[in-house]
């Protein structure tokens, strides 16, 4: 099992259109966290996960999960 977390933060960015440095201003951390955070490259506390999920208004299940989410492209296909 990996411990990877998937997240969809740079996709409700965009649909936000809020940029990284925004979201970290929101979220009291640095923007390369958000950047980390987006390429997988550190997993959020659960305190933070939940205030990303807070920020955006949506449950955490939608913002980050341990299973790869699919990929919008493969949706359209079928």
């Amino acid at each position: 099992m990996s411990d990877t977390v998937h997240n969809r933060i740079a996709l409700l960015r965009a649909e936000h259109g809020v940029s990284r440095r925004d979201l970290a201003e929101a979220l009291e951390v640095h923007y390369q966290t958000v950047g980390y955070l987006e390429r997988g490259e550190y997993s959020p506390s659960l305190h933070l996960a939940l205030r990303i999920a807070e920020f955006f208004e949506v449950p955490v299940e939608l913002v980050f999960s341990i299973e790869p989410f699919p990929r919008i492209s493969d949706s359209r296909s079928a």
